[in-house]
């Protein structure tokens, strides 16, 4: 087996992983007591759990790294437009909608990115949310990790919050891969790992946070410290979905069950911890029945260039 054959193959994994998680997590929106009702009950909702842009955005990564061998930003941004035009219902937020509007008109990533928020660029989990297989692409290899995470995230979020969650989740996935062969993965190890490798932001002090916080408390109890995605940002994000995935890496169920618990931005944190936890447990720790409620992939991998 090819060594780039081998990267695609835990891209693939870590997309699977992600999308079963955002598609498990969405289906919890709705009225807290009675979401909190279903989990308490690991109540499975209904079939079909459709793909939200988590996914539909992590796809575009994986078809840019399938079709160039790396992050091509110009390619990556036609992806995310492509397919958003294909789906635009699929979840994404106000501003994601100007940004693949915009590019989906021919405009330059460049201009559009930093203009946005009144030209302080976004900061929000949607670059985090979609790259963990990028992570896992180049597992192993940090100082292509680190440009091409920044370069994805860069194509819809010029702020640095928004990068540096793009980058603490893909050093997670490459951590993850990389010690998979232990007997037993040390969560808080990870956490403090990379905490130490991110730049100076929000982002990493709320990873800091994170690795200070016992993986025995309640997950009311770290969402209190770390927030829960509900502000939509990668400060609010990216250090809980790390803590949740640091606390039960060698399991999915219980992985997700306790992320979703936080509710928040639930299929973002989801997606998040779902694209993580699988470069652990492997394809055959998710689920089948999770597997065959969610969306199928296939269609989206089938799409012509």
């Amino acid at each position: 087996m090819t060594a780039e054959k081998k990267r695609l193959d835990r891209a693939r994994l870590s997309l699977e992983g992600l999308s079963v998680g955002d598609s498990f997590g969405q289906m919890f929106f709705g009225k807290a007591e009675v979401m909190l009702a279903m989990i308490q009950h690991r109540a499975l909702p209904a079939p079909p759990w459709y793909l939200t842009d988590d996914s539909i955005m992590a796809i575009g990564i994986l078809e840019t790294l399938r079709d160039r061998g790396r992050i091509d930003p110009d390619y990556l941004a036609k992806r995310f437009a492509r397919n958003y035009q294909r789906n635009p219902w699929r979840g994404y937020g106000g501003m994601a909608h100007h940004i693949l509007q915009a590019l989906g008109q021919g405009e330059d990533w460049r201009e559009v990115s930093p203009k946005v928020f009144d030209g302080s660029g976004s900061y929000g989990n949607g670059a985090a949310m979609r790259v963990a297989p990028l992570g896992a692409y180049w597992a192993g290899d940090l100082e292509t990790l680190r440009s091409q995470a920044l370069l994805s995230a860069q194509v819809t979020h010029s702020h640095l919050e928004g990068q540096v969650g793009a980058l603490a989740v893909a050093i997670a996935a490459s951590w993850i891969w990389s010690h998979q062969q232990a007997e037993k993965l040390d969560g808080q190890a990870m956490l403090r790992d990379v905490f130490e490798l991110l730049p100076d932001s929000e982002t990493k002090s709320g990873v800091g946070r994170a690795s200070q916080l016992p993986l025995t408390y309640r997950v009311e109890t770290a969402v209190s410290a770390l927030g829960n995605g509900t502000r939509i940002s990668a400060q609010d994000t990216v250090p809980f979905a790390l803590w949740c995935a640091a606390r039960h890496l060698d399991s999915f169920e219980e992985a997700l069950w306790a992320t979703v618990s936080g509710l928040g931005d639930r299929d973002t944190t989801c997606a998040i911890v779902g694209g993580l936890v699988a470069l652990n447990v492997g394809d055959r720790g998710i689920p089948d029945a999770w597997q065959t409620a969610r969306e199928s992939l296939t269609d989206w991998e089938a799409c012509p260039n």
